[in-house]
């Protein structure tokens, strides 16, 4: 998944000549704190809405002293990409470029949480099951043998390292709900099963536990 899948083409951009009024009106209806300054097809900046601070808000954006966030990703960017800039900027939105620079729309935080959720399967109906183990102990192969082993399959996963440790966390999206069985061959293979978000009443509750899931990573 790359940042031009991605693109809200709903949410327009701003030019340099408009008014501070405008671009309030803009970061309002589209209940964003920041917004595109795009001049012709040139990315000049995002501007924010806590410097839109002046008495007179006719006044031009290019007409105000202001300083532009100026990240962005181009369009061949990974999902990855997209999350890191997001993080690193803390902006609203973030701005995509063609290879060539020419501004071609924003990615918005509901835009990436979507995407985030398919890739990570969370809308998908399953358990989630999460190790820790130290480094040489991270076989994915070892590790799916035992899921399958149990007639289930992996429908993703994500590794969370740690400074200065030699310990990880593998998290894993299972297509199964009920995960007791796959835990006690984790326990009996030695693997230290640090939680488990799953159940076995036949609801399909995968997002509350999805939510669950990303409180606990306080992500």
């Amino acid at each position: 998944m790359v940042a031009q899948e991605l693109i809200a083409y709903a949410i327009p951009s701003l030019h340099s000549t408009d008014t501070i009024q405008r671009a309030l009106d803009r970061m309002a209806e589209f209940k964003v704190r920041h917004m595109p300054v795009v001049n012709e097809d040139q990315f000049i900046g995002l501007v924010a809405e806590d410097d839109l601070i002046a008495p007179d808000h006719q006044l031009a954006l290019k007409d105000i002293q202001v300083s532009l966030l100026t990240s962005y990703v181009f369009e061949d960017q990974h999902i990855y990409e997209v999350i890191r800039i997001f993080y690193e900027s803390k902006a609203t939105l973030v701005p995509v470029l063609s290879l060539s620079k020419a501004y071609l729309g924003v990615i918005t935080v509901n835009e990436l949480s979507n995407a985030f959720a398919e890739l990570t399967s969370a809308s998908d109906p399953g358990g989630i099951i999460v190790l820790e183990m130290s480094n040489k102990e991270n076989s994915m192969s070892h590790i799916a043998q035992i899921i399958e082993s149990d007639n289930a399959h992996i429908l993703s996963s994500y590794t969370r390292t740690f400074p200065d440790s030699t310990r990880n966390e593998v998290t894993l999206k299972l297509n199964k709900q009920d995960l007791s069985g796959i835990s006690a061959s984790f326990l009996r293979y030695g693997y230290d099963v640090k939680a488990v978000f799953g159940g076995n009443d036949g609801n399909d509750d995968s997002m509350d536990r999805y939510d669950s899931l990303m409180n606990y990573l306080n992500l």
